[in-house]
């Protein structure tokens, strides 16, 4: 959305201008590696979709959020966070993480919008939370760190949210560049800004299918993970080779279905190196 569109909701909402504007994007894997939560190797890149916020500081402790895509309004006061259900508990998660690691955090009122596809693998949530964090940030006046609000975020997601997520979400919408992708050890946070070549255009089809982590056989799938690593003897699938995948047997104590996503990811994380 054109800032001064989203500015002139502000002013029709809340009787006033905002005073800052901060966004976050959404992301795409190049080649499709979903290895974040194996601490192995991952290659997204930022997309020209995006979340919003258009927002004015407040002398207090209470947070006015109101979303434009939902045309619903809610509030919590920093000082006696609970939960809820519903959308307001990303935003709610960022600023609790936050307040747990000591930030001094004020009030604000926004109008939120976006324009990634929610349920579409574009990580609408981590764009959500990553633009909530910059709103803190911007009004909080705490200087911005991309490697330390990713990890804010996704422990947001994993304890307040309820998703055990990956760190990959978050660290692309909060670290990539423009046309760069962005190779990321999700191990120790190194990253690295692989430019994309000259004349590329990257096309993402929405094809309706919709998805939510929450909802997902997300968590499923990572304890299988889990499994495999403690099979193998690792900390995680990320220290497997594929000749130490020639150890196992259908005989195993490990399941064949913890075997092959054990497979999935070894071969995924050699193949983003090759990338």
């Amino acid at each position: 959305m054109d800032p001064k569109i989203l500015s002139q909701h502000f002013q029709t909402h809340f009787n006033a201008k905002p005073e800052i504007i901060v966004r976050a994007p959404g992301r795409v894997n190049l080649i499709g590696e979903h290895t974040d939560y194996n601490d192995g190797f991952v290659l997204p890149m930022a997309i020209d979709r995006e979340v919003m916020i258009a927002l004015r500081p407040r002398e207090d402790k209470t947070v006015r959020l109101f979303s434009l895509d939902l045309e619903t309004e809610s509030a919590f006061e920093l000082s006696s966070l609970t939960r809820e259900g519903d959308w307001i508990e990303y935003p709610k998660g960022i600023a609790y993480e936050l307040l747990k690691a000591g930030f001094n955090l004020k009030g604000f009122d926004a109008i939120m919008t976006g324009d990634v596809p929610r349920g579409a693998g574009l990580s609408s949530s981590a764009a959500v939370e990553l633009a909530v964090a910059r709103a803190f940030s911007a009004v909080s006046g705490f200087e911005w760190n991309a490697p330390a609000m990713a990890k804010l975020a996704q422990k947001a997601e994993n304890e307040w949210v309820g998703v055990n997520c990956g760190i990959m979400d978050q660290m692309a919408s909060a670290a990539c560049k423009e046309n760069y992708a962005l190779f990321l050890d999700c191990r120790s946070l190194e990253i690295q800004h692989a430019p994309l070549p000259k004349g590329v255009s990257v096309v993402i089809l929405d094809t309706s299918t919709r998805r939510g982590l929450v909802d997902s056989a997300y968590n499923e799938r990572r304890s299988q993970c889990e499994e495999a690593a403690r099979w193998f003897g690792v900390k995680a699938l990320r220290d497997v080779s594929t000749q130490e995948l020639g150890k196992w047997n259908p005989g195993s104590e490990l399941s064949e279905i913890a075997f092959r996503r054990a497979r999935h990811i070894v071969t995924e994380n050699e193949r983003v190196l090759e990338a």
